[in-house]
C-alpha cells in the first residue's frame, strides 16, 4: 500500500513540475514571437534592409539629395536648365555618352567566363554624379597659399608658365589648370579645401633640394604655414590637399606626420598596400601623357591582329614575371628592348594592352592604352584606381591579379566577341575623362581630380576661435 502510494506521489510531482516548466517557457516564447513579429514588420516598412543598386564600397560619399527625383527625364530636364561648369556658366552640360545612359542598356548576352556583355555601365550611378557635378561647379571653393614670383622657390610652388610635358605632366597640369579656375577663391573663410601648391617633381629635380632634401622642405614648409597662417591649425590638415604624380611622392611627405596622417594626398602612386596612402581620405590621380592638340584616333574601324601588347623596362619582379612566362608567345606581344614597329602602331593593333606594376603601381600606359581604343588589362595588385568613386573600372578594363600572369592567353581568349565590343565601345566613352586640355574641358581629367576632392570635403566648416 505504501509503495502505490509513493508511485502515485511521485508521478503526481512529476507532471506538476512538467506543468511548471511549461509555464516557464510560455513567457519566452511569446517574446520571441513578438520580436520575430516586429523585424519582419520593420524591414517591410523601412529602407533598413534595402540593398542599394549602383553602389560598391567606394561610393560612400555619394548620397542622393533630399527630394531630388531619379527618373532619367527628369534628370536631363534638371541638367538642361543648369549652367555650364566654366566661370561664365553660360552653356549645357555635354552628355556623357551612351554607355552613361542607364535606361538606354540592350538586353544582356552570356559570355564565355560568365559575366554579361551589357550589365556593367561606365558610372556606379550617372544620376547622382550629374547631379553632384553641377553643386561642385557652383559652390566648390579652393584657397591656394599664396607666393610671389620673388619667392627663391617660385618655380616649385608657382604654376609653370608652359604646356607641361613628360610622365609626371598631370601634377604640372592640375597646377596650372586650378590657378586659371572659378574654384580659387582669395577668401580663406568660405574656402572648402586649401592647397598645398609645392611641387614634387621639381622638387626632386631642383640641384638645392633634390631626393635627398624632399622631406625637409616639405616639413618646413609645413611648419611655415601653421605659422603664419591659422587655417593648418583649425584641423591638423585636414581640410588641406597636395598633388603629386612623382613616384618619389611616396617618402616625400614622411617627416611631415600631420601631412601623411590627415591631409588629402592627390597622387599617381595610390597603393592601398603602402602605409603613406590612405584610400577615401587620398586620391588617385591619374598618369597622363599629354597629348594638348592631337585628337584620339578613330579606331572604331581598326583591324587589331595582336591579342596583347606591353612594352617597357623590367624594372620590378611582376614585369619580369610577365617577359619571361610570354616573350615566346605568337599572341602575347611582349617586349622589354627596342620595338620593330613605333609604340603608338603596336597600341592600335592590339585588343589588349598591359598595365604592368613597374617601381610603383602607377605608369602612363592606362592612359596610352584609353586614347588608343585599347582595352587596359591591368596587372598591378593594391592598386586604387583613379576616379574609382565615380568610374565603374569592370565596364572598360580587365583588372587581373600578378599571380594569374601564366594564365593570361586563357583569361583573354575567353572573353567573347560581343563583350570585347562593349569593352573597346565603353573605352571610347571614358577616355575624355583622361585627357589634359590647356584650358580645361568639362569632364576632363581636370574637372575628375575636382570632383574626387569635392567628394573629399567636410560638410561642417570649421571656424576660427
Amino acid at each position: 500500500m505504501a509503495r502505490s502510494f509513493f508511485l502515485l506521489y511521485s508521478l503526481s510531482r512529476r507532471r506538476v513540475s512538467d506543468s511548471l516548466r511549461s509555464l516557464f517557457f510560455i513567457p519566452t516564447a511569446l517574446a520571441l514571437t513578438t520580436s520575430l513579429f516586429i523585424l519582419f514588420y520593420i524591414s517591410s516598412t523601412s529602407t533598413l534592409f534595402t540593398s542599394h543598386q549602383h553602389r560598391n564600397s567606394r561610393l560612400h560619399f555619394l548620397q542622393k539629395p533630399n527630394g531630388v527625383s531619379h527618373k532619367s527625364h527628369n534628370l536631363q530636364t534638371a541638367i538642361g536648365n543648369q549652367p555650364q561648369s566654366s566661370p561664365d556658366f553660360d552653356s549645357p552640360i555635354p552628355n556623357l555618352g551612351p554607355t552613361a545612359d542607364p535606361g538606354g542598356a540592350a538586353k544582356p548576352s552570356p559570355s564565355s567566363n560568365g559575366r554579361t556583355v551589357e550589365d556593367e555601365t561606365v558610372f556606379h550611378d550617372v544620376e547622382i554624379f550629374k547631379e553632384d557635378y553641377i553643386k561642385m561647379n557652383m559652390s566648390f571653393k579652393i584657397f591656394v597659399y599664396p607666393h610671389q614670383r620673388s619667392d627663391p622657390f617660385a618655380n616649385v610652388l608657382l604654376p609653370v608658365d608652359f604646356e607641361p610635358e613628360g610622365n609626371y605632366a598631370s601634377e604640372s597640369f592640375f597646377k596650372k589648370s586650378l590657378n586659371n579656375s572659378h574654384f580659387i577663391t582669395k577668401d580663406p573663410s568660405i574656402a572648402d579645401l586649401f592647397y598645398l601648391p609645392f611641387s614634387i617633381a621639381r622638387l626632386r629635380h631642383d640641384p638645392r633640394v633634390g631626393i635627398d632634401g624632399i622631406q625637409d622642405f616639405i616639413k618646413e614648409y609645413v611648419y611655415n604655414i601653421s605659422h603664419k597662417y591659422p587655417y593648418w591649425n583649425r584641423t591638423g590638415g585636414a581640410d588641406h590637399f597636395y598633388v603629386s604624380c612623382h613616384s618619389i611622392g611616396r617618402i616625400a611627405i614622411n617627416k611631415a606626420d600631420e601631412v601623411k596622417r590627415n591631409a588629402i594626398q592627390v597622387v599617381c602612386s595610390s597603393s592601398y598596400f603602402q602605409a603613406s596612402y590612405v584610400p577615401h581620405k587620398d586620391s588617385s590621380l591619374p598618369q597622363i601623357w599629354p597629348r594638348l592638340e592631337d585628337d584620339p584616333p578613330n579606331v572604331t574601324s581598326s583591324e587589331r591582329k595582336n591579342l596583347a601588347f606591353f612594352a617597357g623596362t623590367i624594372n620590378s619582379p611582376v614585369r619580369e614575371k610577365l617577359v619571361d612566362t610570354w616573350h615566346n608567345s605568337t599572341q602575347i606581344h611582349v617586349h622589354s628592348k627596342h620595338l620593330n614597329t613605333s609604340y603608338e602602331t603596336a597600341l592600335l593593333d592590339s585588343k589588349f594592352c598591359f598595365h604592368v606594376k613597374g617601381y610603383a603601381v602607377n605608369t602612363a600606359r592606362i592612359g596610352d592604352a584609353l586614347y588608343h581604343g585599347c582595352v587596359p588589362v591591368i596587372i598591378a595588385n593594391h592598386y586604387d584606381l583613379p576616379f574609382a568613386d565615380i568610374l565603374n573600372w569592370k565596364s572598360f578594363s580587365i583588372i587581373i591579379a600578378t599571380l594569374d600572369i601564366p594564365s593570361l592567353q586563357r583569361i583573354l581568349t575567353g572573353i567573347s566577341n560581343d563583350e570585347y565590343a562593349k569593352l573597346q565601345s565603353n573605352v571610347l566613352d571614358v577616355r575624355k575623362h583622361f585627357r589634359w586640355h590647356g584650358v580645361p574641358v568639362d569632364y576632363d581629367a581636370f574637372y575628375m581630380c575636382m570632383y574626387e576632392l569635392w567628394l573629399r570635403r567636410s560638410s561642417i566648416r570649421v571656424q576660427l576661435s
